[in-house]
């Protein structure tokens, strides 16, 4: 067992608390990576709040080096890694190059793991909740698969390497591996956060004429205008409907992160004949859909997860496109030491920055 320091939520509704952990050595295909940075991510906050399986460890965005191998693992020791979701490898989709709609999904990523002695993390000498998304990176050290843990050929900035795994792949793969909208189409993003700035870039990636960002926060439409929005909209002054039809005449395509009904509704109403409307959000379980103006317009309304990649090959694309210039990730990151994970959690939930990155001491010496 290694010792190491991890943010472990201990009681139901509790906010995280730095505590000190063992981490247990890799097995078969598993890597031990020393976390040299992790984003936090409005899916931890969300599922943190609600979940009762504890005591658990949370993070799904972590970047680091490898420092021990199992047998059969394909990173080696010394390889600088971004942690990604999980997936079996073995069922249809995931043989199908869909590892974002794994069968074993639910069980791989959102559980939490076994609380037996093969957990991966243990506190006081008693198992904890490990495994979030492959890797619960909330800690100075992590267990990850060799599925879930990819291997970058050139190192690159940590905190910039860490929104890769989640944020940053399902709002730039929406809009390049699902929408694929042409240079002259319109494109509209709702909700200005990592993933909706991800799909702003996206969108730039791709060449479309139009551009709009809807967010009702100012500093999050600025950062979409130097992004590559061509319009921002503020939701709460606006008719943003009206305002969205005078600039495109109708989208090409939509993205939504809100997962609000209302701001659904709306994204439904701006599409032109035969537009695509992807829901990358997480919120609201159930929304009421004019289902007259799908049918009629022919419209097509997708959910998307993970950006609909496959990470080992669509992550070294995405460091390909930030060393190009392309992904300007560090204008939406920023930067927390590790220790002060009690002020980056509180600026997740307050929505006060973007994309808060922790720092352990390794990655910042």
């Amino acid at each position: 067992m290694l010792n190491a320091r991890a943010a472990v939520v201990l009681d139901a509704g509790a906010d995280p608390r730095l505590t000190d952990v063992q981490i247990r050595e890799p097995l078969g295909d598993e890597v031990l990576v020393r976390i040299d940075a992790v984003g936090i991510c409005h899916t931890d906050v969300s599922v943190a709040a609600r979940f009762r399986k504890l005591p658990m460890v949370f993070g799904h965005e972590g970047a680091g080096t490898v420092v021990q191998a199992g047998q059969t693992a394909t990173p080696r020791v010394g390889d600088q890694v971004v942690l990604t979701f999980a997936s079996c490898g073995a069922c249809r989709n995931c043989q199908a190059d869909a590892p974002a709609y794994c069968e074993r999904s639910t069980d791989l990523n959102m559980r939490g793991g076994r609380r037996d002695e093969s957990s991966a993390l243990h506190a006081g000498g008693a198992p904890i909740g490990a495994g979030f998304f492959g890797q619960s990176s909330f800690c100075t050290y992590a267990i990850a698969g060799s599925r879930n843990a990819v291997v970058l050929s050139e190192p690159i900035d940590p905190a910039l390497a860490a929104p890769l795994g989640c944020s940053v792949q399902t709002g730039v793969g929406a809009v390049l591996n699902v929408l694929a909208p042409q240079p002259a189409d319109a494109l509209v993003v709702f909700g200005a956060g990592a993933v909706g700035l991800s799909a702003v870039m996206g969108a730039r990636i791709a060449g479309c004429r139009t551009i709009v960002a809807v967010d009702p926060i100012a500093q999050r439409r600025t950062l979409a205008s130097e992004l590559g929005a061509t319009a921002t909209i503020d939701p709460t002054t606006s008719d943003t409907a009206a305002v969205i039809l005078e600039l495109t005449g109708g989208a090409a395509a939509a993205v939504d992160t809100t997962a609000r009904p209302d701001v659904l509704a709306v994204a439904v109403g701006v599409l032109r004949e035969r537009g695509t409307l992807a829901l990358l959000g997480l919120g609201a379980l159930t929304a009421d859909l004019p289902v007259a103006a799908i049918m009629g317009k022919g419209l097509t309304v997708r959910g998307v997860v993970e950006g609909d990649s496959d990470p080992q090959t669509f992550i070294p694309r995405l460091v390909d496109l930030h060393r190009r210039g392309e992904l300007p990730l560090d204008k939406f990151v920023s930067r927390y030491p590790f220790d002060d994970f009690d002020r980056a959690w509180a600026a997740a939930k307050a929505a006060d920055v973007v994309k808060p990155v922790l720092i352990t001491g390794a990655a910042s010496s």
